[in-house]
C-alpha cells in the first residue's frame, strides 16, 4: 500500500532525525567532482594544417553557448583569418619578461589561475619558455592549469612528441628542438587530429596562407616536399589511432567488456627462455604488420629457476622485442594455459602465437592437454601453432 504525502513530504519525515541531502550534494553524489581538467589536444603534422583555427573556432561555438572560456596563448603567426577568430574570445593578458634588455611577452599561469575560467585555450605545447618564466616549458604550465580543475584545449604538431622527433629529424633533415614527452600525449583525454593533404597543403603554401610567399618555394623545395608529409601525415594519423584504441581498452575495461571486439588487431606470442622464441616473435611482427595490429609478447614465469645461460637467453629474446616496438608483459604463472587464457581476455587479443619443438612422448601429450586447456578457457581467439627446430646441445 504506498504511503501518502502532503505537499511533497513523507510521513515518516522526521526533521529531528532528517538525513535529507541539499541538491547541491545530490548533483556531488551524481556527478563527483572532477580533480583536475580536462585535457583536448588538437594534433596536426605540419605548421598550417589548421590546428590553432579549429581550436579557436570550437571555442567560439563553446563561448557562444554559455562557456567561460579563455585565451591563454595564441600565436596567429600573421595569419588574417587566425588573428580574426582570436579577436572574438577574451584574451588573459601576457607576462611581460626582461630577458638580457629585450621585453619577450610569455603566458601568464597566475593570472590564468586568478582568473579561473571554465576553459583555456594553449596554443604551441611543446613552446620553451624565456628564462625568467615559472617553468622552463609550456606543458609544465598546463599541467598547473589541469591541477588548478581547469579544462585546457592546447595545440601542437607530431614532430614534437619526444619518441617521434628523431624519426623525423631522419626523414626531413630538419632538427627538432622542442620536445614534450610522450607521457603528455597520453595524458591527453581527446585528440583530435586537424588534418589536410599533403597537396593541399602545398597549395596554401603557394597562395601565401602560411607564410609569405617569399619563403614558400624554399619551403616547399625542404620541409614541405612532398615526401615529408606523407611521412608526417602517417606519424600523427599512427598516435591518433592508438589513442582512439586506448580509449575503446579503457571503455572495455570500465564496462567490463571480456568478449572480443575485433575493431583493431592484437597479436600476442608466447615466448620462454629459448633461443627458438626470437623466430616466434619475428613471425607475430609480420603478422601485426600485416594486418595493422599491436604486437605484444608474453613470457609466463613458473616456479623453475632458470640457469644463467637460459636468463640471458630470456633477456636476448626480450630485446628484440622491444627493437620491433613490442608491448611486453612478464606475468607469474603455475599454469601457462590458464595464465594466457586470462591475458588474452583481460588485453582483447585478436591473435596469439604458441611455439612447438618437435617433442615426443609423454611431453608431447603434455602440450596437446595444455593447447587444449587453453582453448576451453581462452574466449574466440586466433590460435598459430608454429614448429620449431629443438635447441641443439
Amino acid at each position: 500500500m504506498p504511503r501518502a504525502s502532503i505537499a511533497g513530504r513523507d510521513p515518516l519525515y522526521s526533521p529531528s532525525k532528517s538525513t535529507a541531502k541539499t541538491p547541491e550534494e545530490w548533483l556531488e553524489k551524481v556527478a563527483p567532482e572532477k580533480t583536475q581538467g580536462t585535457f583536448k589536444l588538437f594534433l596536426g603534422y605540419a605548421p598550417g594544417v589548421g590546428k590553432t583555427y579549429n581550436m579557436l573556432s570550437e571555442a567560439i561555438r563553446r563561448h557562444e553557448r554559455g562557456e567561460d572560456i579563455v585565451i591563454g596563448v595564441v600565436e596567429t603567426h600573421g595569419r588574417p583569418r587566425t588573428a580574426e577568430l582570436a579577436e572574438q574570445l577574451e584574451q588573459v593578458p601576457r607576462r611581460r619578461i626582461d630577458y638580457k634588455g629585450v621585453i619577450f611577452e610569455e603566458m601568464d599561469v597566475d593570472a590564468i589561475l586568478a582568473r579561473r575560467p571554465q576553459t583555456v585555450l594553449i596554443d604551441e605545447l611543446a613552446h620553451t619558455n624565456i628564462e625568467g618564466s615559472k617553468h622552463r616549458k609550456r606543458y609544465e604550465d598546463v599541467l598547473d592549469v589541469l591541477a588548478a580543475k581547469i579544462d585546457v584545449i592546447a595545440t601542437m604538431n607530431v614532430q614534437h612528441i619526444e619518441s617521434v622527433a628523431p624519426t623525423v629529424q631522419s626523414v626531413t633533415g630538419v632538427q627538432i628542438r622542442e620536445v614534450v614527452p610522450d607521457w603528455l600525449v597520453q595524458r591527453a583525454d581527446e585528440i583530435v587530429m586537424a588534418d589536410l593533404t599533403p597537396e593541399a597543403l602545398q597549395t596554401r603554401m603557394r597562395r601565401g596562407d602560411i607564410y609569405g610567399v617569399d619563403r614558400a618555394e624554399k619551403a616547399l623545395a625542404n620541409f614541405f616536399r612532398r615526401g615529408n608529409l606523407i611521412a608526417l601525415r602517417e606519424l600523427a594519423l599512427q598516435h591518433v589511432t592508438k589513442a582512439v584504441d586506448r580509449n575503446l581498452t579503457a571503455y572495455m575495461d570500465s564496462k567490463r567488456i571480456q568478449e572480443k571486439w575485433a575493431v583493431r588487431e592484437r597479436v600476442a606470442v608466447c615466448i620462454s627462455s629459448s633461443s627458438a622464441s626470437q623466430m616466434l616473435i619475428a613471425r607475430g611482427a609480420r603478422i601485426a604488420e600485416g594486418v595493422g595490429g599491436e604486437l605484444f609478447i608474453l613470457h609466463i614465469q613458473n616456479d623453475r629457476e632458470r640457469d644463467r645461460a637460459q636468463q640471458s637467453t630470456l633477456e636476448a629474446n626480450l630485446e628484440f622485442a622491444r627493437n620491433l616496438e613490442a608491448q611486453i608483459f612478464l606475468i607469474p604463472g603455475k599454469s601457462i594455459a590458464h595464465t594466457a587464457a586470462e591475458f588474452v581476455r583481460e588485453k582483447h587479443i585478436t591473435h596469439i602465437i604458441f611455439g612447438r619443438t618437435a617433442v615426443s612422448g609423454w611431453r608431447k601429450y603434455l602440450y596437446y592437454w595444455a593447447i587444449q586447456h587453453f582453448l576451453k578457457e581462452s574466449p574466440n581467439v586466433d590460435v598459430h601453432i608454429v614448429t620449431q627446430h629443438p635447441e641443439r646441445e
